[in-house]
Parts: structure tokens; C-alpha cells; sequence
């Protein structure tokens, strides 16, 4: 894959073996594990089996998850990842995640390349609906979710595993006729 989404601030491009550090490091943050439903990895091996997962899915012909790096323009830093993950072909829908590394957080970016994904996810990938989740606690999240245009439409109970235990969710989505901020 060789998708290049670029905003004011961002660069957002494929994730490549470059970036298993970067993973590593990210994902092995207290402030951004704290609410990931997937453990953080015990060494950088299994951020490499994970990368490379997501390396092989993205050179597949039928793309159907999507792992994007966020850098930013400025100086090529790496700042999280980004993904869009395709449903059954026929509900044409989608689901968002991302995550940042905590210095980086409340300075828009993750508005930034959300906005960037859902635009991708309508424009290029011609979807009809995008969802997202997030943990209840995670007001970081759902502000992100809500500053782009997603509406909240559930709260599913206890279905996060987290550290901390399990968590309800809330639900969002965005259509493609839907008011995008």
C-alpha cells in the first residue's frame, strides 16, 4: 500500500518495519496502555510480529485493515498510529482506532488524523458508516470521537478487558451523510 495522507501538521503513512521501535515504545507507555484492550508487549519481538502483521495486511491486494504511522512534518517525529479496519464488504462500514503517545496528546493531532481517516474512509474507500469505542473513562478518546462529527449511540457494559478490569464502552459512528467537523 502506498496511501500518503498528509494534513497541516501530519504525516500519516503505512506502517513499515522503520517503526517497530517506535511501536514498541508507544505501546509499552503506562499512559497509553492504560486503555488498550491489547496487553502491552513484554518485549520488542512481539511488537515485531505485530508490525509485521499489520505490514503483510497492508501489501494485501484486498486491503481490509488499514495500520497507518502518524509523524509529524516538522522534524519526521513519530507521534502513534492510526488504523481503519473494513467490515463485511456488503454494510460498506469501518472501524477507527489510534493511539498517541502521551506528549503528544491535547494538541489536536489526534483530532487532526482522525478527521484524515474518516475523510479516506468516505472519499477513498467509499464506506456508508465508520465507527469507533472507546473505555467510558477515557475522556481523551471521546472527545476526539465527538470533536470530528461522531455521535455516541451505545453503552455496552463490561466489554472492555483492560488492565484495570473490565469496562463499558461507548459506541460512536459517523455516516456518510453526516455533518463532518
Amino acid at each position: 500500500m502506498n496511501i500518503i495522507l498528509k494534513t497541516e501538521r501530519l504525516i500519516i503513512r503505512p506502517i513499515s518495519e522503520n517503526d517497530i521501535e517506535n511501536v514498541f515504545e508507544l505501546q509499552s507507555l503506562e499512559q497509553t496502555s492504560e486503555f488498550n484492550t491489547s496487553k502491552s508487549p513484554s518485549n520488542i519481538n512481539e511488537t515485531k510480529i505485530n508490525v509485521d502483521k499489520w505490514i503483510d495486511e497492508n501489501n494485501k491486494e484486498n486491503i481490509k485493515h488499514f495500520t497507518f504511522a502518524i509523524k509529524l512534518i516538522e522534524n519526521e517525529k513519530f507521534i502513534g498510529l492510526i488504523g481503519i479496519n473494513l467490515g463485511k464488504e456488503h454494510y460498506k462500514n469501518a472501524e477507527v482506532w489510534f493511539q498517541f503517545d502521551y506528549k503528544f496528546w491535547n494538541k489536536g493531532y489526534a483530532t487532526e488524523s482522525l478527521r484524515t481517516i474518516i475523510e479516506f474512509g468516505f472519499e477513498d474507500l467509499k464506506l456508508h458508516r465508520i465507527e469507533a469505542g472507546c473505555a467510558v473513562e477515557n475522556i481523551g478518546s471521546y472527545s476526539v470521537l465527538e470533536k470530528v462529527g461522531m455521535l455516541r449511540e451505545a453503552h455496552t457494559r463490561k466489554l472492555l478487558p483492560l488492565k484495570s478490569g473490565w469496562s463499558d464502552n461507548y459506541g460512536y459512528a459517523i455516516l456518510e451523510t453526516d455533518l463532518r467537523k
